[in-house]
């Protein structure tokens, strides 16, 4: 267990293998073999060259699970050798007023988001057959839920967040807007919580997805009749909340236009390059409309994507696009890019 190896992005649309000396185990890290990790949105799309804020050489991924092969000697006995733990994205400082609120995702200490390593690299290293953490950003998996899956743990602790920012609450009516992974998560976050569902979305298969997880309302975002589609399956109810799950300027006017009184938008997606939202402040004013930026995650919300996973409340499986192997990472991340495509899943060891 000297080296690992890993997928770095060297420049657009490049993706290489390369190998390193696993870092030094301080006291309170483990060692973890990773066992997969899932390619989010914001790696195949800095990938692809449609996002540029990021370094090189990226070594990014951050969707993974795996297995603890080595412990610290400071390491709680709640982590044994053999679990299966999915790894917190930021590492806050644990001490400042806003983690000890809650608020991780605040905290002001918690230093550069891709922050250079010693040999040069950027990123996460989340791609990798190997990864050091440290033990109080892990979340420990009690099923045997397999590591894909169990890669959904940071995603969907967004979508936790995003509920609970959203102040959902049950017999609501949310209307999502994307039925892709997030909004899908997003979906049955909400419903989990009580929510009635209705989901906008136009790529069929995103839809037979959506009904195989349970859902039944569906909206064609395409429709010359969207707004009446919408108020025939409210009947005399109210839009109470809209997720936008698409990085997308016409789904944000989209939004708009079903909005009314007293709507939540929460603007979960991010948008490369942005649009303008055009919204009046006499609008804002009389319908009391709240607009609401969603990102990121707190130690609470990931503790409960890993309840959620484990007990089988947010399923997950039919998420997962396609599975590759570390040396393929080239072909997952074009297939990643590819428009109405699911999660795609790289596995480390195959």
């Amino acid at each position: 267990m000297e080296k690992m190896r890993f997928a770095v992005i060297t420049k657009e649309k490049n993706a290489e293998i390369h190998e390193r000396t696993i870092p030094e185990l301080k006291d309170d890290e483990v060692l973890i073999k990773i066992e997969a990790c899932n390619i989010c949105t914001t790696d195949y799309e800095f990938w692809s060259g449609r996002r540029k804020n990021q370094p090189t050489p990226m070594a990014g991924g951050h969707e993974n699970s795996g297995i603890i092969v080595k412990k610290g000697k400071a390491v709680s006995d709640y982590f044994s050798i053999g679990d299966r733990v999915g790894i917190m994205l930021t590492e806050s400082c644990g001490v400042c007023p806003d983690c000890r609120k809650g608020n991780d995702y605040a905290c002001r200490y918690k230093g550069e988001t891709f922050k250079e390593s010693d040999d040069g690299y950027f990123g996460f290293f989340g791609f990798s057959t190997y990864k050091t953490a440290k033990s109080e950003f892990l979340f420990k998996f009690t099923s045997d839920i397999p590591a894909d899956e169990a890669g959904f743990i940071e995603p969907l602790s967004t979508a936790i967040r995003s509920i609970k920012i959203g102040d959902i609450k049950p017999e609501e009516n949310v209307v999502i807007i994307g039925g892709g992974t997030m909004g899908l998560l997003n979906a049955q976050v909400a419903r989990a919580y009580g929510a009635r569902v209705i989901i906008s979305e136009l790529f069929e298969s995103k839809v037979e997805v959506a009904k195989e997880l349970g859902f039944t309302e569906f909206l064609n975002p395409k429709s010359e009749t969207f707004k009446e589609d919408l108020k025939e399956i409210l009947k005399d109810g109210r839009v109470n909340a809209i997720i936008i799950c698409v990085g997308s300027g016409a789904a944000n006017e989209q939004a708009l236009s079903i909005a009314e009184l007293d709507t939540r938008l929460l603007y979960f997606a991010a948008e490369y390059p942005p649009s303008e939202i055009k919204i009046d402040t006499n609008t804002l004013h009389y319908k009391r409309y709240k607009l609401i930026g969603v990102v990121g995650s707190d130690r609470s919300d990931f503790q409960e994507a890993a309840e959620m996973l484990d007990n089988g409340h947010v399923k997950v499986d039919k998420l997962i696009e396609k599975r590759f192997k570390l040396d393929e990472i080239q072909d997952a991340f074009k297939l990643a890019s590819t428009p109405g495509t699911f999660r795609v899943s790289v596995h480390t060891w195959e």
